[in-house]
């Protein structure tokens, strides 16, 4: 008989793929990530927070990563590449959107 032991195929991934720790504390916290669709090279996820704001997350290697903050309008209000270590380190450290710190100044639009 098999036990199935919560969190033992996560540990045993990250055993195998250490950086896979990063994505499953964004999974922890709150976030969901996209199906990977055939042809596609990248994984994407999304915190959605109250008001229509959202935070994102594209990865292509654990050194080929972008993170970013949209307002509801879909403008980009906080932008940040490098590394899957780097972008997930920053994205937790951001504020929730309605704290007097968190970014609000538009700089581009977002992905459709």
């Amino acid at each position: 008989m098999s036990l199935i032991v919560p969190g033992a195929a996560d540990r045993a991934a990250v055993a195998l793929y250490p950086t896979l720790q990063h994505l499953l504390d964004l999974r922890d916290g709150g976030w969901r990530f996209l199906p990977i669709e055939p042809g596609r090279d990248q994984l994407d996820g999304f915190r959605l927070w109250p008001g229509g704001w959202r935070d994102a997350i594209r990865l292509k290697s654990d050194s080929d990563a972008l993170g970013l903050r949209l307002d509801p309008d879909n403008m980009i209000t906080w932008e940040l590449s490098g590394t899957l270590a780097e972008v997930v380190h920053e994205l937790v450290l951001l504020p929730h959107p309605g704290d007097r710190l968190a970014p609000r100044l538009a700089r581009g639009h977002g992905p459709n």
